[in-house]
Formats: C-alpha cells, structure tokens, sequence
C-alpha cells in the first residue's frame, strides 16, 4: 500500500514539475523540505499526531514552508498533510527523486566488492555502465563486503549483474548437490 501512495503522489508531483518545465526547481525544492524535516523531528511528530485537527497541521505547513518554496510544493504538501499521507512523504519524496534521476538520465548503482577499489577502476566500472545502459551520468555507491571473495555484484534500479566468486560457488554447490543426488537415485 505504502508504494502505490509514494508512486500516486509522486508521479503527481513529477508530472506537475514537468507540466511547469521546472523539474530541476522541483527537485531543489524537495531536497530543501526533506532536510528541513529530518532536521525537526518535533515538527514530524506534530504532523502525525491524531489528536492535533487538520487545521493546526495545514497552518504549521503554511507558516513554514509559504515563501520559501513555491507556492506549488507548499500546495502540494497540503494536499498530503489533508489526506493524512504526511507519514508517506520520506517514500512519495524518493519516488519522486528518483523520476527526476531517470528524467535527467542519471542512471543509480550500488557496486559490491571483496576489496575497495581504486579511482582507476572505479572510473573503468563507471564508464562500462555508461557504455552498456541509456544513461549519460552516474551515482555509484561503492561498498566492500569481503564475503563476495572476489568479483563484483553490480545494481541499477531491480537489476542484477552478479560475477562474485561467492555466486560462482554457490551454483557449483548447487550443481554439485544434483549431480550426487541423480546418481545415488
């Protein structure tokens, strides 16, 4: 359920951005109010308290944001706050964020490695990407995980490329593990 409110009202918000030709405004906007709210945690819990009515809830919205961001945003976070989908909004911001990423052809990865790489490989990894998808920037996470032994575990979006030792293994385990069961059969 959470997922296909970050997607309704991300995808409104996208679309409003996109309407307006003010993606990039948009996106600048939304990093503001995220960091406003992970740095007022007091606000967030006045917003989800059942017992404060909606009305306190939309004058606080007002009163912070009005001014500061446009007046689109500040409409659209009353529009949440109406709703009662303030709870969502870390999730419809994601959503968001990531449409702009894919708008801008900038292309998310997360690169899995025994050992950390050096700037040369990290640049050689990053251009093979560029060279084998659509987008024309990336955004690498790096991380060392030494259970992969070797190789590399690479993730754009829901895909997986995995050339780690540690899946190497585990399918001639898995191959293994069918071949002695065929013959003792």
């Amino acid at each position: 359920m959470a997922k296909l409110v970050s997607k309704t009202y991300g995808d409104a918000l996208f679309s409003l951005a996109v309407e307006e030709n003010r993606v990039n405004e948009f996106a600048e906007e939304v990093t503001a109010v995220q960091t406003v709210l992970e740095e007022n945690r007091d606000f967030n819990k006045i917003l989800v308290h059942p017992e404060i009515p909606k009305e306190q809830k939309l004058r606080l919205v007002e009163n912070v944001f009005k001014g500061r961001v446009s007046d689109d945003l500040t409409g659209f976070l009353r529009i949440v706050v109406t709703k009662g989908r303030y709870k969502d909004l870390p999730a419809i911001f994601a959503y968001f964020s990531a449409k702009v990423k894919e708008y801008n052809k900038t292309g998310v990865a997360e690169v899995v490695s025994a050992v950390p790489l050096n700037g040369e490989q990290q640049k050689k990894i990053e251009q093979k990407l560029l060279d084998t998808t659509r987008y024309e920037k990336m955004e690498i996470a790096y991380k060392v995980d030494e259970d992969v032994i070797g190789g590399l575990r690479i993730r754009i979006g829901d895909r997986v490329v995995d050339s780690t030792i540690r899946s190497r293994l585990n399918k001639l385990t898995g191959s293994l593990m069918n071949i002695s069961l065929e013959t003792e059969q």
